[in-house]
């Protein structure tokens, strides 16, 4: 039979980088109880503490209030038009309110904005009892759908983040959260970035305090509450590089401003997004059994986008893997092979290798050349 073999072919594209992210996650002890910076882009983790605990997360777990209404206006549940009257619940909330008045009507794009701007308590049960009837009924509703969009440490009791044992998120979860409302709802969006919100004469600033900060943040959520401590859940962007920050149990709000600040600051300088190969770009050329050709160029599936410490994708490994010959007919887009980026102390960043065109199985003659391969294969085995 013919012999074959798996192929690693080994670029070196410099020196490797020893135990630089280990170092550079050290270098950046938080007081946070929990936190959790991620590249959006290539979902690269750059600091992680406690990621997995479930924690009280106050009010940032009006993320998932919104991700419901959100949902509901994508799928024509709702508009932003919509009106709905204000219960005597609602508008009897604590804590941080929009002041919406029992009997009121109030749009939902108008409660959007208490929620979002001004944090309002009354605002997220009005939603709430406006999707569901009532807020214990959405509270289940969240739950639920927060097991189906893979947040596997939270639980809701209500739409607020009113303390409550069963109100529970991880960092991990609010940056899945984060990054789901950014990615799949961006005209909503934007109303994360809105400094201010005025209802009824009441001006109330947006409580997110790196937005004026000038360090590209454009949302999301702060919470507190006296069981959780300070919170906040932050998203920003310089040029092509978003990054989600999630920091919890911090002792004050300025801590949490300072903290936040810093670690964003960090993420943007220490680490750097850089593409490397595009999809369809051909990498290499791997030999084809009984083929009309005698070989078929191989590309990457996807965009090859990797994070790491600033300087280290010049001192990365590159590893082209592929089982072959492969054998025709061979159809474009199959996979043939895997390519492999690999910095030390980060993950390895695998992508299959595509056939870039459609390779036909070969004719009279290219049946006789591998016949001649064959026996001259064997012959090599039984010397062997």
């Amino acid at each position: 039979m013919v012999l074959r073999a798996v192929l690693a072919l080994i670029l070196t594209l410099g020196v490797q980088l020893g135990a630089a992210q280990e170092a550079l996650a050290q270098s950046q002890a938080t007081p946070a109880r929990a936190a959790l910076i991620v590249d959006v882009t290539t979902g690269a983790i750059l600091l992680e503490k406690n990621a997995d605990e479930p924690l009280p997360p106050a009010s940032m777990s009006k993320l998932m209030t919104l991700n419901m209404v959100f949902e509901a206006l994508k799928q024509g549940v709702l508009s932003m038009d919509d009106k709905f009257r204000t219960s005597k619940r609602a508008s009897e909330m604590g804590g941080s309110k929009m002041f919406i008045r029992e009997g009121g009507l109030v749009s939902v794009e108008e409660l959007l904005r208490g929620v979002i701007v001004q944090s309002g308590n009354d605002a997220a049960v009005a939603l709430a009892e406006a999707l569901a009837g009532t807020e214990e009924a959405f509270a289940e509703r969240m739950t639920q759908r927060a097991t189906e969009i893979g947040l596997t440490h939270s639980t809701f009791a209500n739409s607020t983040g009113w303390p409550d044992p069963r109100q529970r998120m991880s960092a991990r979860d609010l940056v899945r959260l984060a990054t789901r409302l950014i990615t799949e709802f961006p005209e909503q969006y934007n109303m994360f970035s809105e400094t201010e919100f005025t209802w009824d004469g009441v001006k109330q600033k947006n409580r997110n305090p790196l937005l004026n900060l000038g360090v590209g943040a454009d949302g999301l959520k702060t919470g507190h509450t006296e069981e959780a401590g300070y919170g906040l859940t932050a998203s920003a962007v310089r040029g092509e590089r978003r990054v989600v920050l999630v920091v919890n149990g911090l002792n004050s709000t300025g801590e949490r401003r300072h903290e936040a600040e810093r670690l964003i600051n960090w993420a943007f300088r220490a680490f750097e997004t850089r593409q490397l190969y595009a999809k369809g770009e051909g990498l290499i050329d791997v030999p084809v059994w009984i083929g009309a050709e005698g070989s078929v160029t191989a590309a990457p599936e996807r965009d090859i986008t990797v994070t790491a410490p600033v300087g280290a994708l010049d001192k990365a490994e590159l590893k082209i893997r592929y089982d072959g010959p492969v054998e025709a007919p061979i159809e474009q887009g199959r996979r043939i092979g895997q390519v492999e980026i690999h910095v030390p102390d980060l993950p390895v960043v695998a992508v299959p290798l595509v056939a870039t065109q459609p390779v036909e199985r070969g004719g009279f003659l290219a049946r006789i050349e591998a016949a001649g391969h064959l026996v001259v294969d064997n012959l090599i085995s039984l010397v062997e």
